[in-house]
């Protein structure tokens, strides 16, 4: 399919794919130099349409097929884009399903449309990585990289080597969701594969603990990694979107 496109109010061009159908709408919110044609984000949006819900997936800018390089975003750049595809192609009650870097874009989206949510499913969610991942593990000579050049680049298990630049830690410090009190005043339900070499599971019990939520669960999956998408996890996806729905 041909993908749509939504220019924001920052000047970006975000790339999507709007299904339409039954709310809560289900959106999904894409990992770290991730895009919308992963393999999480098309199956749950062929599991959606087959249920006839609505779906969203989108690119953040710098991202898959929408305007920018992912060297020049950051956390907020994308918290930005992430607001301004809900806020214009979707109505009513949304679920967010966040993987990865998602899961702390959902979470920052639970701060300022809390209203919205009628529930919320992570997917080895990420809050705060930039500076409990990136900047707690820079060496002394990575740190002064990054003020010299203006970033670093770190391996990748995934892909060609990320490129942090100093912009990106510097605005992932005004981001942080688990140094303040963090209100999620709708069911949650967050998953995690015990061979994930990018996320620990100690992160997301840090995330459990730390959250005011009275309907959350961490459902942590022996031996699944951190694509988490072979049949059995995708199929956990989907009875985790179907409990926060309930009857909606």
């Amino acid at each position: 399919m041909t993908a749509n496109y939504l220019d924001t109010a920052q000047g970006r061009r975000l790339a999507y794919h709007l299904t339409a159908g039954t709310g809560p709408t289900i959106v999904f919110l894409g990992g770290l130099k991730s895009d919308m044609e992963g393999t999480k984000a098309v199956h749950l949006e062929a599991w959606a349409k087959a249920q006839g819900r609505a779906f969203l997936r989108f690119d953040y800018s710098g991202h898959g097929e929408s305007s920018g390089t992912f060297e020049e975003g950051c956390i907020g750049d994308w918290h930005e884009d992430t607001l301004a595809a809900i806020d214009a192609l979707t109505d009513g009650a949304i679920v967010p399903v966040g993987s990865s870097m998602g899961g702390w874009q959902a979470l920052l989206l639970a701060r300022v449309r809390p209203e919205r949510i009628a529930g919320m499913v992570t997917i080895a969610a990420a809050p705060d990585f930039t500076e409990d991942g990136y900047w707690a593990s820079f060496t002394e000579g990575q740190k002064a990289e990054l003020e010299t050049q203006g970033y670093v680049e770190l391996p990748s298990d995934y892909m060609e080597p990320y490129r942090i630049s100093k912009r990106m830690i510097e605005d992932g410090r005004n981001r942080l969701v688990l140094r303040a009190p963090l209100s999620l005043p709708f069911p949650v339900r967050c998953l995690q594969g015990t061979a994930d070499t990018a996320v620990s599971t100690e992160t997301a019990l840090r995330l459990l603990d730390h959250a005011d939520c009275a309907d959350m669960r961490l459902t942590l999956v022996k031996d699944a990694d951190h694509r988490f998408s072979d049949a059995a996890c995708l199929t956990l996806i989907e009875k985790a979107v179907l409990d926060v729905l309930g009857d909606a």
